[in-house]
C-alpha cells in the first residue's frame, strides 16, 4: 500500500515539473514575441568632433626669437604683429649688398658721365697739333711739287714730301677719332653693362630686404593663438613654424560614417547636431564636404559569405549660424 502511494506521489511530482517547464517555455516564447514585435533596437549613435582651420605662421628669416607680442589664447586680427626675429648674419648681408649696390651705381654714373674734362682737353690738343702738322706737311709738299715741275728738286725729294704729307693726314684723322671718343664717352655696350650691374646689385639688396621683412611676423588672418612652438631666445630655421592661428569662427563638425548613411547625408543637406559640451545645444548645420577615407590594399566588393565591404566616408558640416563658445575638440552628436 505504501509502495503504491509512493509511486503516485512521484508521478504527480513529475507532472507538476513538466507543467512548470511548459509554462516557463510559454513565457519565454511570449517574451521573445513581445521583444520581436514591440521592442525596437536603438539607433546607432553617430558622434563627430568640432574642428577648425589652423594656420601656421612662419617666415623666410632664420634667426633668434627676441620677443613675442602675443600669448597662447590671445585673439588677433589679420596684420597684428606677433613676434620679432633677429639675425645679425642677415643684417651683415644687407650691409654688404648695399655697399655693392653703391659701387655699381658709382661705376654706372662714371660711365654715363663719360671721360673727364682733362682727358677731353688733352685729346683736343693732340688733334689740333696733328692738324697743324698736317697743314705744314701740305705746304711743304705743294712747294716741293712746284720745284719738281721746275726741275729744281729731284723726284725723290718730291716723293718724300708726299709721304710726309700722307702720314700727317693719317695722324690728324687718328687724333680726331680719339677726340671724338673722349667727347662721346663710353660705348653703348659699356653703358648697358654698367646699368645691368647696377640693377643686379639693387636686386641683391631687395632680396635681403625681403628676407628682413619677416623679422616681424604678422597674423595672416583673424583668429586665436592656439600654440606657440619656440621660446624666446631660441633659434628658428627658414620656414619653421613659430605659432598657429586657429580660425574658431569658421568651425565645422566632422563625422566618419559608413557609406550606407550617405543617402541621408548628401551634399548641402541640412542636419541637426547636438553639442553635449554646450548643455546639449542643438545646432543646425549644412553638409559641405564628403570624401572617402581610402580603400583597402586589396579590396573585394563582395565577401565569400555574400556580404559586402562598407567603406567609411568623412563628412563635414558647417553651422548655419555662429555658435557661441563652440570650440574645436568638442563632440557633436548627429540627430536623425
Amino acid at each position: 500500500m505504501e509502495d503504491k502511494k509512493t509511486i503516485n506521489e512521484v508521478e504527480r511530482e513529475d507532472r507538476r515539473l513538466l507543467a512548470s517547464l511548459g509554462i516557463l517555455v510559454l513565457v519565454m516564447i511570449g517574451l521573445f514575441l513581445v521583444g520581436m514585435f514591440l521592442i525596437k533596437p536603438a539607433k546607432p549613435v553617430v558622434q563627430g568632433e568640432v574642428d577648425a582651420r589652423s594656420v601656421r605662421v612662419s617666415g623666410k628669416l632664420p634667426g633668434r626669437v627676441t620677443h613675442f607680442y602675443v600669448q597662447e589664447g590671445d585673439r588677433v586680427k589679420a596684420g597684428d604683429t606677433l613676434v620679432h626675429i633677429y639675425s645679425s648674419t642677415v643684417d651683415a648681408k644687407l650691409y654688404q649688398a648695399q655697399m655693392m649696390a653703391d659701387a655699381a651705381s658709382a661705376q654706372n654714373a662714371k660711365v654715363d658721365a663719360g671721360a673727364r674734362i682733362q682727358v677731353v682737353n688733352s685729346a683736343r690738343d693732340l688733334w689740333l697739333q696733328a692738324q697743324a702738322a698736317e697743314e705744314i706737311a701740305k705746304k711743304t709738299y705743294v712747294r716741293l711739287e712746284n720745284l719738281y715741275k721746275q726741275g729744281v728738286v729731284s723726284e725723290q725729294k718730291r716723293d718724300e714730301a708726299r709721304a710726309a704729307y700722307d702720314a700727317a693726314v693719317a695722324q690728324s684723322a687718328a687724333a680726331k677719332s680719339q677726340y671724338d671718343m673722349a667727347v662721346e664717352g663710353a660705348q653703348k655696350e659699356d653703358k648697358k653693362a654698367a646699368l645691368a650691374m647696377k640693377n643686379a646689385a639693387r636686386g641683391g639688396v631687395m632680396e635681403v630686404e625681403s628676407i628682413l621683412e619677416d623679422q616681424y611676423l604678422t597674423a595672416p588672418c583673424d583668429g586665436e593663438i592656439s600654440e606657440i612652438y619656440p621660446n624666446e631666445g631660441e633659434l628658428v630655421a627658414t620656414g619653421a613654424p613659430v605659432m598657429s592661428v586657429l580660425q574658431i569662427e569658421d568651425a565645422w563638425v566632422v563625422f566618419n560614417v559608413r557609406e550606407e548613411m550617405l543617402n541621408t547625408l548628401t551634399m548641402d543637406k541640412e542636419i541637426e547636431v547636438m553639442i553635449p559640451a554646450l548643455a546639449d545645444k542643438v545646432v543646425k548645420a549644412r553638409v559641405f564636404y564628403i570624401r572617402d577615407m581610402g580603400s583597402y590594399a586589396v579590396w573585394s566588393a563582395t565577401k565569400a559569405a555574400g556580404e559586402y565591404d562598407s567603406k567609411t566616408f568623412e563628412v563635414k558640416a558647417r553651422p548655419m549660424e555662429q555658435v557661441e563658445n563652440l570650440r574645436p575638440g568638442m563632440s557633436g552628436i548627429l540627430i536623425e
